[in-house]
């Protein structure tokens, strides 16, 4: 037997990678999340530029599963509504304290029960109804986006609350005086127009905001009343009946609606479409 034959035997293994990374699929997942959220942005951007406050309030409430009667909004941030109340100082646009129907919930008027099912009042739905034609939800607003600035709206167990306020850039009067502005003019024609709709009786309130207490004459009462009247004017030739009045009152500074009483928010007009029933 050769040297040959107790020679080892060398075998040698080639080792085949994969290939290179960019062979794989991983990145296409990658990608494809990447256009998506580019999409969703670039539809978002659009959104903004393309659509009415009011409309973008309508579409936040639409994806809100909680949404309370009255949203600063507005407003709408504009009229009614609003934005969010979570935080005193929207409170304050929006209009003070709360109720069921704030919290999401109905109030025990707000729904009947028959055959064991929750139907709405017939009332509320009405007043819900006049709720959306002021904030232009269904279309477009009885009023311009520089009114709905100053007008928010709940509903409440009495019926539906109006406010008219001022801004700490803008007010609906002329200084201290009785005297509107244009845009106050604007807002009560506009509340005639939508009034004139339904019967329901109108409750006028006045409010002011506190001054000083140095100062030596302080009309706040004179001019709560003046501006209450002044309203109760304009909706009468906006062609709202003198019988549709229920009530005409003047609160001067007693009811604050935020903390600071001397605040510009504290000047405001509560209009009030009284529920049939009342």
């Amino acid at each position: 037997m050769g040297a040959d034959a107790i020679a080892p035997v060398i075998i040698k293994r080639k080792k085949v990678s994969g290939g290179d990374g960019h062979h794989g699929g991983a990145w296409k997942v990658a990608y494809a999340d990447f256009v998506t959220a580019m999409m969703a942005f670039f539809m978002l951007m659009w959104l903004l530029n393309a659509t009415t406050e009011q409309q973008r309030k309508g579409i936040a409430d639409y994806f809100s599963p909680t949404v309370p009667i009255n949203r600063v909004s507005g407003g709408g941030d504009g009229m009614f509504g609003g934005s969010d109340i979570m935080s005193d100082i929207l409170i304050a646009e929006m209009g003070t304290g709360e109720n069921q129907v704030a919290r999401g919930k109905p109030s025990p008027r707000d729904t009947t029960k028959g055959d064991g099912v929750e139907t709405e009042d017939p009332m509320v739905g009405a007043l819900k109804e006049l709720q959306e034609a002021l904030l232009g939800q269904g279309g477009e607003s009885f009023l311009s986006e520089k009114a709905l600035r100053h007008v928010i709206t709940r509903l409440t167990d009495e019926g539906l609350v109006i406010e008219i306020f001022d801004r700490e850039d803008a007010s609906v009067f002329d200084g201290a005086s009785a005297e509107p502005k244009p845009v106050m003019v604007e807002i009560i024609g506009g509340l005639a127009r939508v009034f004139g709709t339904v019967k329901n009786g109108v409750a006028v309130g006045s409010y002011v905001a506190a001054r000083p207490i140095i100062l030596r004459s302080n009309p706040k009462w004179e001019l709560s009343s003046a501006r209450a009247g002044r309203v109760r004017a304009l909706l009468e030739n906006g062609g709202l009946p003198t019988n549709r009045f229920s009530r005409v009152t003047v609160y001067a500074d007693t009811k604050p609606a935020t903390e600071n009483p001397m605040a510009p928010r504290n000047n405001r007009i509560e209009i009030i479409l009284l529920r049939s029933d009342q």
